[in-house]
């Protein structure tokens, strides 16, 4: 089997030719004097939409499992706002299991076109019932019918079994409204710390992390 292609690291040649482009997208020394990082995140995401080809607002979730390993999946982002950021999914999935058993969570935002990362640790909650409803009640028809009819992270004998149950709750749900399953829900990391990364040449990037302290936010700066 043939290696996979690493790219290597990149010559002076190719910083130089780079630091433009770099410059004008994280030259800006403003966000150092920010108070708060939830409008700084928004700004970010924003220029993501902008950028990116698509899914601007996918992260890495990480959880913890009943071993103690970490886990990982990329899901998006449906909403934040300064009690944190909020994503949806089965309660009775790997992740709603890890999180029922340890309501901790950290996510990584990685945005290639801007060379940028931020990334959000704390807490875990689960949103309420009229958030779950009305964000379920936004998305596709089919995309309901699928929440009802996938046993999320269980074992799949074939592909047909998963057509098939698609098709049973097709077919029940025909002329009626697909409210949302009990087992599908919200989770709202509320933030403890929110680390914002951007590219420098020579790999000396800027790092700025925000701690809460009490009701508000502090700054510190982090060597690359």
């Amino acid at each position: 089997m043939t290696a996979p292609v690493i790219p290597p690291s990149p010559s002076r040649e190719e910083y130089a030719r780079d630091y433009a482009a770099a410059l004008a997208a994280n030259g800006d020394e403003s966000i150092f004097a920010r108070p708060e990082p939830i409008s700084l995140f928004i700004e970010w995401l924003a220029d993501a939409g902008a950028h990116e080809v698509n899914d601007s607002n996918a992260m890495t979730l990480s959880t913890v499992d009943a071993d103690g390993l970490p886990d990982a999946r990329i899901v998006l982002l449906k909403d934040v706002d300064q009690r944190g950021f909020t994503f949806y999914s089965n309660r009775e999935s790997a992740k709603g299991l890890e999180l029922a058993a340890r309501p901790v969570a950290a996510l990584t935002f990685h945005w290639k076109s801007l060379r940028r990362q931020v990334r959000v640790r704390g807490a875990v909650e689960p949103v309420t019932v009229e958030e779950a409803d009305a964000y379920f009640a936004s998305r596709a028809r089919e995309s309901r019918i699928g929440a009802w009819a996938s046993d999320q992270s269980r074992v799949l004998d074939a592909r047909e079994t998963l057509e098939a149950a698609v098709a049973r709750e097709t077919a029940r749900f025909d002329g009626h409204e697909v409210d949302r399953p009990e087992r599908w829900t919200g989770w709202r990391v509320m933030p403890q710390s929110v680390e914002f990364w951007r590219d420098r040449p020579f790999r000396l990037h800027d790092r700025l992390r925000f701690l809460r302290a009490g009701d508000g936010w502090a700054s510190e700066r982090l060597w690359p």
